[in-house]
């Protein structure tokens, strides 16, 4: 007989500097191959209050915009979320690279899971400044006894074990406020993640990342970067320039609101291939804007647009250059987030960064995944993954549907509370 499958609920919620996506998904594993799925079953978002270059400036408000899209969500699945998966974003994330050795302990000379973990230790002994905390402590590769590019060295012999590891540390203050956002949401937070290192889940194939290539998520407000090299992660960083500064920019240089730009830019990135205007006008009467009638596409394209994203791949190709990494990434920039969706970035990327350069679109996961196949959920997508993978194994057990209240987020977990206390 064979054994039933058994499963899981993980939920992500990105809160970005346009828009809260949260995603809730069901995680299986197949009995018999081990393999894992994970199948999309809700899936929501809502537009971003409260936040501006990946940072909340406005609790309430950033509350307020989390608990609609999270409800959203949690109604066309059915379920009442307990935990969820948080990408961490903004400019105050940074990176640096550190290394740990330890003697194995067991006299036999075989490396055991808790060697790993006190080199990993060891490694991580760095001193960061007491406005910062380490988030991700990743091993990039091991070293036993002189002999480098080990990937597991658990169950191997040797005396010395080295480690060398990537450490992604963040802004206690910033952490602090998007887990009372979250919790305050009536969620806890399983575990926060680099928005860069969830987006790279859902958009790089193992090949890329084994030859060297690096990500480059537009959000909003901010570009996340994530260099991978041998495999693991080599760089992060974010840049506090988004598509948000390609709308403003519009929106100064036509004389037009912020509504109006995004309609534009919007339009000029929608590919018609069989447009009936002439190549190079654009009839803006469609779209409801009064301003102006009629402008060249190539005005707009090159004069406005294309400057802004020539800036940020240039910003990207500087960090590149001074972490050494330039040379170090020929399977090219992957571009990913909702900025990657706009009008001449391809072009603009491969200039600028003189890489081959393509669109990173998330993968990986299946169900109700038609809305959310596009760059702008690499990053949500990348954190059910991540989540899929991070959480054990031997957590998976069958979960039960829970009735939906009318009232969910804050005052249905107040609810449940008070019905929990009565005889």
């Amino acid at each position: 007989m064979t054994k039933p499958t058994k499963s899981r609920i993980v939920a992500a919620i990105d809160i970005g500097s346009s828009k809260i996506a949260t995603l809730v998904s069901q995680v299986a594993q197949d009995p018999v191959t081990g393999e894992t799925s994970v199948n999309v079953v809700g899936a929501a978002t809502s537009e971003s209050r409260g936040i501006k270059k990946g940072q909340i400036v406005d609790i309430e408000e950033a509350v307020e915009a989390t608990i609609s899209s999270v409800e959203a969500a949690e109604r066309m699945a059915g379920y009442n979320l307990e935990s969820v998966f948080v990408a961490l974003g903004g400019a105050h994330i940074h990176s640096q690279n550190s290394h740990g050795v330890v003697a194995v302990s067991d006299p036999s000379g075989e490396i055991t899971q808790n060697d790993i973990d006190r080199a990993i230790e060891a490694a991580s002994a760095v001193s960061l400044p007491t406005s910062r905390e380490a988030i991700h402590i990743l091993p990039r590769e091991f070293i036993v006894d002189g002999e480098a590019g080990v990937r597991d060295a658990v169950g191997m012999s040797g005396v010395r074990l080295e480690v060398d590891t990537h450490i992604i540390s963040a802004a206690s203050a910033a952490v602090k406020n998007i887990k009372k956002a979250v919790n305050e949401v009536g969620v806890e937070i399983e575990d926060l993640v680099f928005s860069g290192l969830a987006s790279a889940e859902s958009v790089l194939s193992p090949t890329e990342k084994e030859l060297g290539c690096v990500l480059v998520d537009i959000g909003g407000g901010t570009t996340s970067i994530a260099v991978f090299i041998d495999g693991a992660l080599a760089y992060s960083g974010v840049i506090p320039v988004g598509a948000k500064n390609v709308t403003n920019d519009l929106a100064i240089g036509l004389r037009v609101s912020l509504e109006a730009a995004e309609k534009i830019k919007i339009a000029l990135s929608s590919k018609k291939p069989k447009d009936k205007e002439e190549d190079d006008e654009m009839d803006l009467e469609r779209l409801g804007i009064s301003e102006i009638r009629k402008i060249s596409k190539k005005t707009l394209l090159e004069g406005i647009m294309r400057p802004r994203l020539n800036e940020i791949f240039t910003m990207v190709r500087i960090e590149l250059e001074r972490e050494g990494l330039a040379n170090r990434v020929p399977s090219g920039a992957i571009v990913t987030g909702g900025g990657a969706e706009t009008a001449g970035v391809v072009e603009s990327a491969r200039r600028m960064l003189s890489l081959p350069v393509r669109i990173g679109v998330p993968g990986g996961v299946g169900g109700l995944i038609d809305d959310i196949m596009q760059p702008s959920f690499a990053s949500s997508v990348g954190l059910l993954l991540y989540g899929a993978r991070e959480m054990p194994k031997e957590s998976l057990t069958s979960f039960t549907k829970k009735m939906k209240l009318p009232s969910a987020g804050v005052f249905g977990k107040l609810i449940d509370n008070i019905k929990n206390l009565l005889p």
